[in-house]
């Protein structure tokens, strides 16, 4: 039996998360209003601060300000390190709580024997190692890329490669913060700036796990474990299916794809799918975007990538699980079966659990900004949606909301890249369900 303070201490992860996020805000909202991080004077008031400490902890990139022109240099230093800090803190626990899932880890076993060995739980270290130098290596591999292409453009080569780090951290940890004022539609028909951008999104949203797979078997599907390949699988689909949807309802549209040639629209499209899947890079004007659009792009949002990783989102594993037993249903089976394996009960359940808890949310969320501001239904929904997955996607309402309305964005933000960490965390560590069974009755469905 787990001795009670180290299931104390498993129960209360989500608690320490918490703690540790709230400290690493306080810290980089105290840094944003000094002086020397903003071009105004006297530095900057603390809304605007803690907005922007938690868009770029929180690995969002929602903004409410110009991020090229209002930060000086070491503002623009500070909101890479807080993207950093926020993609690697939050994505190590969420890491290790995955490898612990698909390896059917005993995590109890190892912290009971690390404690009678006065030892640290093995495993954990080297994992966190792993996880650094990942994010190192493909951050590196990407600012070189984008440093070259912007020493091609003419930049200087200390500004090309400011450009080159910041851009490379702020796409693999899915933040789409930009230091252009109109953000990359700038870049739009530029390939060689768009698709190392759109390669480091996707690696960081495909999770550590797949990636770490990949590492040994990615020439050797059987091995694959049903986690990667159903996260491969939903990204692909989705890559396809939202880059046909963005382009067949935006190729006639001037604000957005229409006035572009061919082959920039098509760039264009692809750039949009994949930020939908939790990072908030723009080419082209979202608002300009017609609403059906903009309704797909929030589905996809809310959906995510994968999990253990830089996205946000519900994550598509959860929604995977939902089809599998919808399916099942539907069937007349007794299992929910997901590529050839079955899925457990209790998964579809933790799966429910997180889709309606955060679908709860999001109404809860947009129904209190269309009390509180004058905007429409699709914009209001499309901000709260891109800030609880953690997106980073407006149609450019976010200057424009009042301090109540602020509060609710960083609320929903906090609680997108915290919220399924933790819920998992609960699921993972809580204690085996009573054997005791009430008398059962039927209520009427449908």
């Amino acid at each position: 039996m787990v001795p009670a303070d180290i299931r104390h201490r498993q129960l209360n992860s989500a608690a320490v998360i918490l703690f540790g996020f709230l400290v690493a805000l306080f810290v980089g909202t105290v840094l944003l209003m000094l002086p020397v991080s903003t071009v105004n004077p006297g530095g900057l008031p603390l809304l605007p601060a803690l907005f922007t400490a938690t868009s770029a902890l929180c690995v969002t990139g929602l903004a409410i300000v110009d991020t090229a022109t209002y930060w000086t240099t070491f503002g623009k230093v500070v909101i890479a390190v807080l993207i950093q800090v926020g993609g690697f803190g939050v994505m190590s626990f969420a890491t290790i709580l995955g490898q612990a899932v698909v390896r059917k880890a005993n995590l109890s076993a190892n912290v009971i024997s690390a404690v009678e060995r006065r030892t640290a739980v093995g495993g954990i270290a080297p994992l966190l190692r792993r996880v650094l130098l990942v994010s190192i290596v493909v951050e590196a591999l990407v600012a070189l890329a984008l440093t070259a292409r912007f020493v091609a453009l003419g930049y200087p080569l200390p500004r090309a490669l400011g450009h080159g780090v910041f851009h490379a951290v702020s796409a693999f940890n899915n933040a789409g913060f930009a230091l252009y004022s109109d953000n990359m539609t700038g870049f739009v028909g530029d390939w060689w700036v768009c698709v190392p951008i759109m390669a480091a999104i996707i690696i960081g949203g495909l999770g550590f796990p797949v990636l770490f797979q990949f590492r040994r078997d990615v020439f050797h599907l059987h091995r694959w474990t049903l986690n990667t390949r159903m996260v491969v699988a939903g990204t692909l689909f989705l890559l396809c299916f939202s880059t046909a949807t963005i382009l067949a309802m935006e190729l006639n549209n001037p604000r957005t794809l229409g006035g572009l040639p061919a082959s920039d629209a098509v760039l264009a499209g692809l750039f949009q799918a994949v930020q939908t899947r939790t990072s908030g890079f723009n080419s082209v004007d979202i608002g300009g975007m017609h609403e059906p659009t903009l309704f797909a792009m929030d589905l996809f949002m809310f959906v995510g990538a994968g999990p253990a990783g830089t996205a946000g989102g519900v994550k598509i594993t959860t929604v995977l699980v939902l089809v599998a037993a919808v399916s099942a249903v539907v069937r007349g089976r007794t299992q929910p079966v997901m590529l050839g394996k079955g899925v457990p009960v209790e998964v579809v359940h933790q799966a429910i659990t997180v889709v309606m808890l955060s679908g709860a949310l999001v109404v809860a969320a947009t129904f209190a900004l269309l009390a509180l501001t004058p905007f429409h239904l699709s914009e209001v929904l499309f901000e709260v949606l891109s800030a609880f997955g953690t997106v980073g996607l407006s149609t450019g309402i976010t200057p424009h909301l009042d301090a109540p309305s602020l509060l609710v964005i960083i609320f929903m933000m906090i609680v997108g890249r915290l919220g399924p960490i933790t819920v998992a965390t609960a699921f993972a560590f809580a204690e085996p369900a009573s054997k005791i069974l009430l008398p059962y009755e039927r209520p009427i469905i449908g």
